[in-house]
């Protein structure tokens, strides 16, 4: 378990990188919050570690560290240690972390997505680990429930990328596939010209249409966790899936402006979530198979976590 200052770290982490998650883990027990919490300030500390850093090498290095750190289960680092005892503690494979730590990595280099599958890839690096890892330290070791955990966090870093297209372009960055795209650069997607709009708006839309697919697979999968936590990762997501209803509103124009879900809005949302339960078969009893479409693109990439998931894509 981890001290209480380290859990008010994780914890300011969250309040101020991870709105949706902190609104909706009012919902977890003390326990399942606590970790929550932790595993929220792990995986944000090595996504920051892309993102923050004053230059590529010193970011590729200390994804380096962070790397060897859980490959050999130790660091001086208070996270990336913390981050170790809660792999412990929660029976989490080492290998999915792995995997997160790389797509990161991938981030340092020229960001250019060339199409759907590669960008379905990249989600199941950084955020279909993440929901992998939450499905664990929310007590779900059943292993029919892990694909559906990654497809949640799927979804919810497909919204996160049609959110923030203009920031990740402003980094050069461009994730909007290039069969979507075409061969636009990053500083067109800062504010596209009038021949570009369509163009881009269609992509975003169309991505917004795939991430409604993963989210609501990763729906019929929250049967499997104990209740409170159903209740909790429901509402998160439908609060994080909530950008792209909003951004849709807006007629898909991301640039002027960074969605943010205000307080009224998430409490509208967390109502609607918590009585929709109530007329939600799925919400209550384990969905019959996983749709293995969903996860077709990711089996052509080599991780140990997907081969082991093949067993149980239907």
């Amino acid at each position: 378990m981890a001290t209480q200052s380290n859990f008010s770290s994780a914890d300011s982490v969250l309040a101020n990188k991870g709105r949706s998650f902190h609104w909706a883990r009012r919902l977890l027990g003390k326990i399942h919050a606590d970790r929550a919490t932790r595993l929220y300030r792990l995986c944000r500390y090595i996504d920051d570690l892309g993102d923050e850093e004053n230059s590529v090498e010193a970011s590729r290095k200390k994804l380096l560290d962070a790397r060897n750190a859980i490959s050999l289960r130790h660091s001086d680092n208070e996270i990336l240690l913390d981050g170790v005892g809660l792999l412990n503690e929660c029976q989490i494979d080492k290998v999915i972390l792995l995997d997160l730590i790389a797509g990161v990595e991938s981030d340092t280099q020229l960001v250019r997505v060339e199409d759907q599958g590669a960008l379905l890839r990249y989600c199941y690096q950084v955020a279909g680990t993440v929901g992998l890892m939450m499905s664990k330290a929310l007590d779900t070791h059943d292993e029919v429930a892990y694909p559906f955990a990654i497809d949640l966090g799927i979804a919810m870093q497909l919204t996160n990328i049609c959110r923030d297209i203009k920031v990740d372009a402003l980094a050069n960055r461009r994730y909007i596939p290039t069969n979507l795209v075409r061969d636009l650069e990053p500083i067109s997607l800062i504010h596209p010209n009038a021949q570009q709009e369509n163009l881009v708006k269609d992509a975003v839309a169309n991505l917004l249409n795939c991430a409604e697919k993963y989210y609501a697979s990763g729906e019929m999968g929250l049967a499997y966790l104990p209740l409170q936590a159903r209740l909790s990762i429901l509402v998160a997501a439908r609060v994080y899936r909530e950008i792209g209803v909003e951004l849709k509103n807006q007629d898909y124009e991301y640039w002027h402006r960074r969605i943010v879900v205000s307080t009224p809005r998430k409490i509208v949302v967390t109502f609607k979530a918590l009585i929709s339960i109530l007329f939600t078969l799925n919400f209550w009893r384990h969905p019959k198979k996983h749709d293995a479409n969903l996860h077709r693109a990711l089996f052509s990439q080599s991780s140990p976590v997907l081969s082991s998931l093949k067993n149980y894509a239907s």
